[in-house]
């Protein structure tokens, strides 16, 4: 069984009300709590976002598919292991999707496509499904329901590299707005056996082509064999828990096979019908891992931007609740995520304690409630002299509006 550690994910996920499970519900199967909730959905839609600037449309596809489906894909011949059994409907067999990949294709082919519109990169956060055996599932990092981060570039050959370098920075650009770390960039080869594509000039191309994405990108980096995807290699990027123990959050994969299987193609320039190329790339992972990693990354404290609650207003007694409350209202109309602890939750110091991981805490006391200003602390320990709330509100909305990891540099 695995040991927790200080910042186990585990542990501090139930503490701070993040997520739970329920034997109801099933092994594998997390809720998440409103705290956990606001967490996810403000990494999504930052992810939607950088995805959006980054020139991705978004789409939606079912979260079931046919056997054929993934017959087709390969994913049937190659993974069914990992995937739950099929489902009887109407005469069909159905499947949970262990995968968007295959759905992502089929929209590519759903009508005629020119060298004009490529590359076309199509992104979504949706939902697949791995059968994992009992005793590897924990927290969130191993789950039977994923939301994934994924997304299919389809580009000509000569634009394979341009956009695998483009998505390992999407990662790097992320990684830095999280506040995390990762120990080490991986060049994820096939090994012997079975379990990979028998495709060896697919595989040399598409190796050859990673390859020189790491290259030119500087990071240092180390190939392993027996790591890739049944259909081709990927650059993985690894974070290690509080323990050490090492995991994959973020990938790039360059795909020959499933564009072949699915007979995509699109019109060139000189009218005949070509291959395109599929670039697989994942950002964050799953967002189940993702959250895991950050609870563990900053023992809860998470970066202003993606907290839970943003600002705490800390009234000193009853008398101050009514400029507590017009506080909240105007961090709402800035779209601050806010709360009051009021006197009955405890004393002051009390709840200041409570509330150490809240990036920003404001006191106002009857000083400050008469010249509508707040004694701001930070979760870091700084303490700041009373000043107007609309400045004090101001100056908090930067860092979190910026997705910084920085609380605020302010200016004393």
């Amino acid at each position: 069984m695995r040991r927790p550690h200080m910042n186990d994910h585990r542990r501090l996920g139930r503490e701070l009300g993040l997520f739970d499970t329920d034997p109801l519900i099933g092994a594998g199967l997390p809720y998440w709590l409103p705290d956990g909730a606001t967490v996810r959905h403000t990494l999504e839609e930052y992810i939607r976002d950088v995805e959006r600037r980054a020139g991705y449309r978004h789409v939606y596809s079912p979260v079931l598919g046919k056997r054929e489906l993934y017959e087709i894909s390969g994913h049937w011949a190659h993974y069914r292991d990992d995937m739950f059994p099929p489902m009887e409907l109407g005469g069909e067999q159905v499947v949970l999707r262990p995968s968007l990949c295959p759905h992502h294709a089929v929209i590519y082919r759903s009508r005629a496509r020119s060298y004009r519109e490529l590359p076309l990169r199509l992104a979504e956060l949706g939902g697949m499904y791995r059968s994992e055996l009992s005793g590897v599932l924990g927290g969130l990092t191993r789950v039977r329901a994923i939301q994934l981060n994924d997304a299919h570039v389809f580009c000509t050959l000569d634009q394979v590299a341009e956009e695998a370098a483009a998505a390992l920075e999407l990662i790097r650009r992320a990684y830095r707005a999280l506040g995390i770390t990762p120990v080490r960039y991986r060049l994820s080869l096939p090994g012997p056996g079975a379990k990979y594509v028998a495709a060896p000039g697919k595989w040399r191309r598409s190796t050859a082509l990673l390859t020189d994405v790491l290259d030119g990108s500087g990071l240092p980096y180390e190939a392993v064999e027996g790591e890739a995807a049944f259909y081709g290699p990927k650059i993985d990027v690894q974070v290690a828990d509080g323990a050490g123990r090492e995991s994959t959050l973020s990938t790039v994969q360059v795909d020959f096979h499933q564009p072949e299987r699915f007979e995509l193609h699109y019109i060139g320039a000189d009218g005949d019908r070509h291959r395109p190329v599929m670039v697989h790339r994942s950002i964050i992972g799953s967002v189940e891992r993702a959250v895991a990693h950050l609870i563990e990354e900053h023992g809860g404290a998470f970066p202003p931007w993606l907290a839970p609650f943003q600002l705490v207003a800390l009234p000193v007694s009853e008398a101050e609740l009514p400029g507590a409350q017009a506080l909240l209202r105007e961090c709402a109309r800035l779209g601050l995520r806010a709360e009051i602890a009021g006197p009955e939750r405890g004393s002051l110091g009390a709840r200041i304690r409570a509330a150490r991981l809240v990036p920003y805490q404001a006191v106002i006391g009857a000083r400050e409630a008469t010249a509508g200003q707040v004694a701001l602390r930070l979760r870091d320990g700084r303490r700041l002299e009373p000043r107007p709330a609309a400045d004090v509100l101001s100056r908090v909305s930067g860092p979190v509006q910026g997705n910084s990891t920085e609380l605020w540099a302010v200016d004393s």
